[in-house]
């Protein structure tokens, strides 16, 4: 009776074994254990802390939303962040905000980042004031004191914190004999916005181009008959120096200082569009006070421009061409100071004239405005930028 006993009770406790162990929970893999990681039960807890993060849970908890930066005031005239221009593409071309009123046979100047679109005229050929100023940093213009009197085909520049308009003509047509010439200087200042006149450039003239060395703007060529003319302006003595005549006499002409000389191509040698051009390039050296002819470009062209970049001299566009129905130039060349060679960069992206001065900054030349076909009544608002890929030191 009692093995019967002893029989029951030793069944009995295997049973309540099994149904311990059924009832215990499974230890579960690490692959199931969301958020922790399996521990060796022989090391202690704080272990854990050793291990490399576990994956994140399913539905993590709220995160902290940053808030999205105020957006800028509006600046008149400005593109929003969501329109700023991308840079000039690799074909070189590119554009920038256009001009808020069209133009042509103006003067530019760049001071500090900022380009002076000064005078000219619309397609009504009816001459400005206008001065149009472009901030590059901003992508934007804004309208600023106009000139003391309409000037169209004046000569620009920015020296020392100030800028200087010089010339130009006060009507589209000035007259044969130069009537409508102007010889008035006039330098603005962008702390008061503010033009002071200065001492007059020795003789009347326009569509000539200026150039800035140091302290001193240097003035070449004119509309007939000062197509010869050549003149330094000293901005700290407000003084004029007449030097030895341009050799070749010309108009509508590209200027540029390079390396502290003054190099003067192309134009055309009558007041208008229909008259003959040239291809010559003269280089005026300071020290010696004398003109050198150098390699001509390799298409004679008028109504050109042009600027120099380190030491090459960019020069596009242009008109008086009889082999294209827009009787303009497209052309792109550039002149390598330090070999007298030239070569070519291919077209335009926008063929363009009556610009006198243009822009380099950071990289890029500014080409703003513009006649978009021949003559004086195409103004226009384009504003091309281009980025240099010739080899300049």
């Amino acid at each position: 009776m009692e093995k019967h006993l002893f029989s029951i009770l030793a069944v009995l406790v295997m049973l309540s074994g099994y149904a311990c162990q059924e009832a215990a929970p499974a230890p579960r893999s690490p692959q199931a254990t969301a958020g922790a990681t399996a521990v060796p039960p022989s090391l202690p807890a704080v272990a854990a802390t050793a291990a490399p993060p576990a994956p994140a849970p399913a539905t993590p908890p709220p995160a902290t939303r940053t808030q999205p930066a105020a957006p800028l005031p509006a600046t008149p005239g400005a593109r929003s962040p969501q329109a700023a221009p991308s840079p000039a593409p690799a074909s070189r071309w590119g554009n920038r905000a256009p001009l808020p009123e069209p133009n042509s046979e103006f003067a530019v100047a760049e001071l500090d980042g900022k380009i002076y679109v000064i005078g000219g005229y619309p397609s009504t050929r009816v001459t400005v004031t206008t001065v149009q100023v472009y901030d590059s940093r901003a992508d934007s213009w804004q309208i600023t004191t106009p000139l003391p009197q309409p000037a169209n085909h004046g000569m620009a520049a920015g020296v020392n914190g100030k800028v200087y308009h010089i010339g130009g003509q006060s009507t589209a047509d000035a007259g044969p004999d130069g009537a409508g010439y102007l010889d008035a200087v006039y330098e603005y200042d962008p702390a008061t916005a503010r033009w002071v006149s200065r001492a007059p450039v020795p003789t009347k003239r326009s569509a000539g181009v200026a150039m800035v060395i140091g302290d001193k703007i240097y003035v070449a060529g004119g509309r007939p008959p000062r197509g010869n003319d050549f003149a330094v302006y000293d901005t700290r003595a407000n003084t004029w120096t007449a030097l030895p005549d341009l050799p070749t006499q010309r108009n509508h002409i590209a200027g540029a200082a390079i390396g502290g000389w003054v190099y003067v191509v192309g134009g055309r040698f009558g007041g208008g569009f229909n008259s003959d051009v040239t291809d010559v390039l003269e280089m005026y050296d300071p020290a010696t006070n004398a003109w050198t002819r150098k390699a001509p470009m390799p298409t004679k062209r008028g109504g050109i421009n042009g600027i120099g970049v380190g030491d090459c001299f960019y020069v596009w566009g242009g008109e008086g061409n009889r082999n294209n129905p827009t009787g303009l130039f497209d052309e792109l060349e550039v002149y390598h100071a330090a070999t007298d060679s030239w070569s070519s960069l291919g077209k335009m992206a926008v063929t363009v004239h009556g610009v006198t001065g243009a822009a380099f900054i950071d990289g890029l030349i500014f080409i703003p405005g513009g006649g978009i076909a021949q003559g004086g009544s195409s103004g226009s608002t384009i504003h091309q930028v281009l980025r240099p890929e010739a080899t300049c030191s």
